[in-house]
């Protein structure tokens, strides 16, 4: 009978040995010793030829092994074949192994000698490994020379910040995780869950905010629609609400107000997608993308850009970057800033790049709508005004609004460029009309003089802040946008100075200062509102209230410059203001 493939238990004495003839001559055939492999009697097989190949490497179907198995002769009749003429001795007894599981009968000796053998069992092909996965590719960045970093820029927000926030939150914007506590807060409010992670940098975007924390992680929170949040929230737990149900109108017994965790909590981006030793200096958000700049000079970005008629791409035409990617052709970049569906980076060497949507021009090129995939590489911005002699083109600062973009020259020179209908780029020139914009950069003319530090933009107006504390405005002004009175707007009857609709001020064209406001160190735009704050940590807002985004507590228009003040902030000396598309947020040394 032919013997099972698989192990069997040991017997407590030696096969016997046979004679077997060979060439007419009976000769003892050599017996095979049992082996003990892992606690389990096994018997050798005899060995009748070379060495079998391994089994990962035979090449035998289903139906061979088969055939080969079902034909296998008894291994009592197959010799191995002697190597020398040494006869082999008779083998001596074993001892019964430990590992024997059968009873020993007291009163049967032959019994006891030899036991019967346990029932057979059938051979497991060993499983096949699976092959080995290649490991990820290594996420790509700068060029590091025998893999050291070359570091051009040094960390420039070190000090923790106690966090502010107000406004609209029905997406999340304030970061308060899921509750419905956070969607209308119409005051400064404390968030302890972002100062507990020691965020010192900020950045607001439309619907999503980013912020950088003081061991190096990125975190985000808001809308990821189009991956603007850089991190996977595909497992979010989204309740579904019955809208046939009884009071299916009301959400009063759903505590998260409808906010997705995931998206509402501020979550670190997993750094898996940065090479490692990456170091962050800034941050900068728009509608659905967000950038981050490093000590070497590198920018990552993630998200998308989009354009009039829907998503334009990101890299390419309609895609989305859920993760961040490594922004090719710029290097050496020290300063970044975003509009609603652009990006500006300026470099070491004091030059400006541009990348996102054109449609308005806000890139400082002209692109068609043949070719406006094109914007999304980025591209050297040229910075010439023949009306100018004597120029630098050394850039030190950059700044964008939704749709329009300003730099400040190392000499002093203000340039601007991108869309012009509400004069928003301070170029008279063609303000006012419908498809007015400003191509290339041209010097602003209006803030000769005026010693400007800083700009910031919203979708159509502006404010710089000047050396000395003066905050200037100008743009648009039909709703409260530049905190100008309106008594003081309508007494101007100069169009090279204010241009009107129907009698009523629409479009302030020359930069002017804000009365009662001084010593003015640093603000921010949003849309159609505006935040300052003073250097003795005051802050005031102005314009469009709708969504309680001007932190006055109020959804009417605030017309001028009106102090921030509540219990949350009024004893605090505020250091920087942020506005996003419906909501702001506050901060102060930790």
């Amino acid at each position: 009978m032919a013997r099972a493939t698989g192990t069997r238990a040991a017997s407590a004495k030696p096969a016997p040995v046979k004679d077997v003839k060979v060439n007419g001559t009976a000769r003892r055939a050599k017996t095979v010793a049992p082996e003990v492999v892992n606690g389990t009697t096994e018997e050798k097989e005899p060995e009748s030829g070379p060495e079998p190949e391994p089994a990962a490497k035979r090449k035998i179907n289903a139906s061979q092994r088969a055939n080969a198995r079902a034909h296998k002769p008894p291994a009592a009749a197959r010799g191995r074949p002697k190597k020398t003429a040494i006869p082999v001795p008779e083998p001596k007894a074993a001892p019964a192994p430990a590992t024997s599981k059968r009873k020993k009968d007291a009163d049967t000796s032959d019994d006891e000698a030899t036991p019967a053998p346990e029932p057979k069992k059938t051979k497991v092909e060993p499983p096949v490994k699976a092959a080995k996965r290649a490991p990820a590719p290594a996420p790509k960045g700068p060029r590091r020379v025998r893999g050291e970093k070359n570091e051009i820029i040094s960390i420039r927000y070190t000090e923790p910040l106690k966090v502010f926030v107000f406004g609209e939150g029905a997406n999340g914007e304030n970061g308060f995780g899921a509750t419905k506590k956070a969607i209308d807060i119409k005051r400064p409010r404390y968030n302890e869950l972002l100062t507990s992670q020691e965020v010192v940098r900020v950045a607001t975007g439309g619907m999503h905010v980013l912020a950088l924390t003081k061991n190096n992680k990125i975190l985000s929170w808001g809308v990821n629609d189009s991956g603007a949040l850089g991190r996977d929230t595909s497992a979010a737990d989204v309740k579904m609400r019955d809208l046939d149900a009884d009071g299916s109108d009301s959400d009063s017994d759903d505590e998260t107000g409808g906010l997705i965790d995931l998206e509402a909590t501020p979550t670190a981006i997993p750094s898996e997608h940065f090479p490692e030793g990456t170091t962050f200096v800034d941050i900068a958000a728009g509608d659905s993308c967000s950038f981050a700049l490093t000590t070497e000079g590198a920018i990552y970005g993630w998200g998308t850009f989009r354009k009039n008629e829907g998503i334009l791409g990101f890299k390419g035409k309609g895609d989305v970057a859920k993760f961040p990617q490594y922004i090719e052709g710029i290097t050496k970049a020290t300063q970044i800033a975003c509009g609603t569906n652009h990006v500006f980076a300026l470099t070491k060497d004091g030059n400006v790049y541009a990348w996102g949507n054109g449609q308005q021009n806000q890139l400082g090129r002209r692109l068609t709508e043949r070719n406006l995939t094109e914007g999304l590489y980025p591209s050297k911005v040229g910075f010439r005004d023949l009306s100018f002699k004597r120029l630098s083109h050394k850039l030190v600062s950059i700044s964008s609004g939704d749709y329009h973009g300003f730099a400040i020259a190392e000499d002093g020179h203000i340039w601007s460029w991108g869309v012009n209908n509400y004069c928003e780029t301070g170029f008279p020139a063609n303000a006012g009309a419908d498809d007015a914009n400003v191509l290339t950069p041209r010097i602003v003319a209006s803030l000769e003089g005026k010693n400007v530090e800083m700009i910031a933009a919203g979708s159509h107006h502006n404010v710089a802040i000047t050396k000395d504390g003066h905050a200037l405005v100008w743009g648009r002004c039909d709703g409260s946008q530049t905190g100008l009175p309106t008594s003081t707007l309508a007494a101007i009857n100069d169009e090279e100075r204010l241009l009107k609709n129907n009698g009523k001020p629409k479009i302030l064209i020359e930069p002017m200062p804000l009365p009662g406001l001084k010593n003015i160190v640093t603000g921010s735009c949003g849309p159609d509102h505006t935040i300052v704050i003073d250097k003795d940590g005051k802050a005031y807002s102005w314009g469009f209230s709708a969504n309680y985004q001007t932190g006055q507590g109020t959804d009417d228009d605030i017309d001028t410059p009106t102090m921030i003040d509540n219990t949350a902030v009024r004893e605090t000396k505020l250091t920087w203001a942020g506005c996003g598309g419906q909501y702001g947020v506050l901060a102060s040394k930790k």
